[in-house]
């Protein structure tokens, strides 16, 4: 199986890296940043690669893009008329309703697109800092749309599992923004709010404890995909933040009144739904 990633930033990185780990070795590359595709090369994770895929794109069998949101549906478009007879494409991206459809409208009926999402990534951007270690353990989903084929989806799940994810889930389009605005968007929000709350200028960095350095790894964030993210789901992560507010005011509440005992019926909660987890 010909394999071609597209965007070889952390987590096309990390793909490369993984499939040549679990023994895919007709991989190649695109990606606009030569140096990327030079390092790719030079680390055995790619055959070859280019900075215009049309040639490589048309003897693909599987496509990963791992790309911006705005860019999915653009690539997509530049694309259409060069992919293989029968040829499979899956994404990485973190959102889905912003691009689903029209993807699907646009490409002929022979090519089949998977949308997925591994759930995993790094705060840095880049090649140099791509891993296949972070795929090992993770969770990865697959939001199935009515064209695509029980046989290519079968595929992926069991390529997914061959690169080190533990488990992967299939759920709708519309589901899988609404978890991630809270699994994976508030916590981004959480992060930067708690760090930018900081008093400037103060040696916060001398009273830093495993808490706070664990709540804030991923205020470290790529500004120009998050606020993508964020913007293109916009609705599932507002209701996010808004329950979330409402929990908060419960501890404030009970601290400004001194209840003790509302403050330990909150901690009881958060512990017995911990675990369950």
């Amino acid at each position: 199986m010909r394999i071609v990633v597209v965007g070889l930033g952390v987590i096309g990185g990390s793909f490369t890296m993984a499939l040549k780990e679990a023994g895919y070795n007709d991989v190649y590359g695109i990606d606009i940043n030569e140096e990327s595709l030079v390092k790719a090369k030079k680390l055995g994770l790619i055959k070859d690669g280019c900075t215009n895929g049309q040639e490589i794109i048309k003897s693909a069998d599987f496509i990963i893009i791992s790309l911006y949101p705005r860019l999915v549906k653009q690539f997509i478009i530049d694309n259409k008329d060069n992919f293989k007879d029968g040829a499979v494409i899956t994404d990485a991206t973190g959102i889905k309703k912003m691009f689903i459809e029209d993807i699907v409208n646009i490409l002929p009926e022979n090519i089949d697109f998977v949308f997925g999402h591994p759930m995993a990534g790094r705060e840095k951007k880049g090649i140099d800092f791509a891993s296949s270690s972070v795929f090992k353990g993770a969770n990865y989903i697959l939001t199935p749309v009515a064209r695509n084929k029980e046989e290519n989806l079968k595929m992926i799940e069991d390529l997914v599992y061959k690169i080190g994810f533990k488990r992967v889930k299939r759920i709708t389009p519309e589901y899988h923004d609404e978890m991630i605005g809270y699994t994976s968007q508030l916590p981004h929000s959480l992060a930067v709010a708690l760090v930018n709350s900081d008093v400037e200028g103060r040696e916060t960095g001398s009273f830093i404890g495993d808490s706070y350095r664990d709540l804030t790894r991923i205020a470290n964030i790529n500004e120009d995909l998050w606020s993508e993210l964020f913007l293109g789901n916009k609705e599932n992560l507002l209701a996010s933040i808004e329950k979330f507010e409402i929990e908060l005011d419960k501890i404030k509440y009970a601290i400004e009144n001194d209840d003790k005992d509302a403050l330990k019926e909150i901690f009881i909660k958060s512990t017995k739904r911990r675990e369950k987890l």
